[in-house]
């Protein structure tokens, strides 16, 4: 018997890798910054097949165009013939005859040393990119790196990494063999391929479990400045107080953070921030920053994508779950997938003792200032749906602003007409019960769902006026509701380069600002023809000093109004850098802003309500 179920055992683990999509990527044979990798598959049924790369991936909402880094791509047939193809763009390759086709194999590109290039394409997100390089760190977000035939998605991979000697990967996968040169992988379809990235560096990684869950946080770090005990503290504490804020909403064992700390002579990227996963998050942050700051960024951000473990991950609507990377159909509901999830990344932190009730306030403040830099009457529902779209992909970011305030309001409605005993988390946890990670919602049908799970018509009148409407949401009218009130007050006049100054960046290899490309521009920046993409060198001769940048911003607070003003710039031109100056004449941004507080004397209504709002309990 125990001979017969060992045979048993074999035969169905050749079975299942004899019907798997092979595919091995090679990062011990590196060239000129190049993985090698190979596809083997299965016997095809389809004589005429397309094999795609990723137009965009789940989380992204922007068209990136995998297929771009690709090159010397051949096809052969079980014989070792080179088939013919037409490549259709740069994502999709269309053969016929191709029922012998049994192999694929091409070299990938980084896009990690093609962001600071925007000539011929808008860079990709860093944390949904890639970077190679050889005996360093190769980030292996694997919609970058492995393609797939029509109609095959649902046929499981087997990935093989061959890694340099001395290498560890960070994942949220289990290594299936055990050798010291490769890692073996198993993975249910294309889709789970798409969700697992890795990172190999040298081992720069701590393990532990938080609340019941494994944890895997691996570093990189250029300089060797920061490794990955440094974070633990923070992280565990944040871990904690997530699960506990979530409570049975999330059902992961395990979870894996792979940080890594651009600096050094690495590439030059500005894609700061992270991607969500079921099991994981890659996370791309400047090595510069303090750890202090690190740590908060990790609170603000890695908690924010760990929350999509429970939206969209696995509560979503069928453009989700049937995810179409060659032809991507979006959701109406980035205010729910994007909005929900930054408001809830801010509301355990307060509900869970992370922060005091006036920082909350400070950041709910930030967020409608911040949300008036975008088009206040554009229905949230149709910038969703058409996001890839250049006419609304420029209003993306204010799901990160105006998306989570809906969602703030919509929490203070829902606990009004409750009286307490029910809230936005509340309202989300019912969803999920009713749906899941294998039963999708029909994204038209929403807002009848949302009002079946929560028993309030009144869910419905709100969003169709906020949310599908084009009205205004009225937040400091929600607010009063929980004790808070608005204070108007007249800033100085202000000479900056983009509306909100708090948006700049530094390229500390340059010593330049550089911006993100969804930053609105300043009157000034706009007159003389800066483009968003381009670096600031210098003010009227004055250099960027990263050790002396209160004398910068001390001499931009002296421009007057009309003032001759000169700033140097560094512009792509192509494969070239130029450097030029621009001249015009000095425009000073003039605003009034409303500073929140919280009511000096509520009512005791108002009061009941902030309290069940900024804790949680009914």
């Amino acid at each position: 018997m125990r001979k017969t179920a060992i045979s048993l055992g074999l035969f169905a683990t050749f079975w299942a890798n004899a019907q798997s999509i092979k595919t091995t990527i090679d990062l011990v044979n590196v060239k000129d910054d190049k993985v090698a990798v190979t596809m083997e598959f299965p016997n095809m049924k389809s004589g005429d097949i397309k094999f795609h790369f990723p137009k965009t991936v789940p989380g992204t909402y922007s068209v990136d165009d995998y297929g771009r880094f690709v090159e010397g791509i051949k096809f052969y047939d079980n014989k070792g013939r080179e088939l013919t193809y037409t490549k259709v763009n740069d994502n999709t390759y269309s053969l016929k005859n191709a029922k012998a086709l049994s192999k694929i194999t091409y070299l990938v590109n980084d896009s990690f040393d093609d962001e600071m290039d925007n000539s011929k394409h808008k860079a990709v997100f860093s944390p949904s990119g890639t970077d190679i390089e050889e005996g360093k760190i190769y980030m292996i977000n694997t919609h970058g790196f492995i393609g797939y035939i029509d109609n095959m998605q649902d046929v499981p991979y087997q990935l093989v990494v061959q890694k340099p000697a001395g290498f560890y990967g960070t994942t949220a996968l289990v290594d299936q063999d055990k050798s010291d040169a490769t890692d073996t992988f198993t993975l249910a379809n294309y889709a789970k391929v798409t969700d697992s990235p890795l990172m190999y560096t040298k081992p720069d990684y701590i393990t532990f479990n938080a609340g019941g869950m494994d944890l895997v946080l691996g570093v990189y770090s250029p300089t060797g400045k920061y490794k990955a005990a440094d974070f633990k503290d923070n992280l565990e504490k944040m871990v904690l107080a997530q699960k506990k804020f979530l409570g049975d909403m999330n059902t992961n064992k395990k979870y894996a953070i792979m940080l890594y700390l651009s600096g050094g002579d690495g590439p030059q990227i500005k894609g700061f921030g992270a991607l969500e996963h079921h099991e994981s998050t890659s996370v791309v942050l400047p090595e510069m920053m303090p750890k202090e700051a690190i740590d908060k960024t990790i609170t603000d951000v890695v908690s924010h994508e760990f929350f999509h473990t429970v939206n969209p991950l696995k509560t979503h609507s069928e453009e989700i779950h049937y995810f179409d990377y060659a032809d991507p159909k979006m959701s109406q509901h980035l205010w729910m997938y994007e909005g929900g999830t930054e408001y809830f990344a801010n509301l355990f932190q307060i509900q869970e003792g992370l922060i005091n009730k006036d920082e909350f306030l400070h950041r709910i403040n930030e967020k409608i200032t911040n949300s008036k830099n975008y088009d206040d009457t554009m229905p949230f529902t149709v910038m969703s749906k058409n996001v890839l779209k250049d006419e609304y992909k420029d209003q993306y970011r204010n799901v990160y602003e105006k998306g989570a305030l809906l969602t703030m309001c919509l929490d203070i409605e829902l606990r009004k007409l409750s009286n307490g005993e029910m809230g936005y988390r509340d309202m989300i946890r019912k969803l999920s019960q009713r749906f899941g990670e294998n039963k999708p919602f029909k994204d038209d049908k929403l807002i009848d769902e949302l009002v079946t799970v929560t028993g309030y018509p009144q869910v419905k009148d709100f969003y169709n006026k906020y949310i599908a409407g084009n009205q205004p949401t009225p937040y400091i009218e929600y607010l009063n509701m929980v004790g808070v009130e608005a204070k108007k007050q007249d800033t100085p006049p202000l000479f900056w380069f983009i509306k909100d100054p708090n948006q700049t960046g530094y390229n500390d290899k340059n010593n330049t600002f550089v911006f993100d490309e969804s930053s609105a521009l300043s009157p000034f920046a706009k007159s003389v023809g800066f483009k968003i993409t381009d670096e600031i060198v210098a003010l009227d001769g004055k250099t960027i000093d990263i050790q002396k940048m209160q004398e910068f911003i001390g001499y931009t607070k002296t421009i007057k109004e009309g003032q001759d003003v000169t700033v140097t710039i560094l512009r792509k031109n192509g494969g070239k850098t130029d450097k030029m100056d621009l001249k015009g004449k000095a425009i000073l941004d003039k605003m009034t802003i409303e500073t929140l507080q919280y009511k000096a004397n509520p009512t005791p209504a108002e009061q009941k309500l902030q309290n069940q709002w900024l804790t949680g309990k009914k």
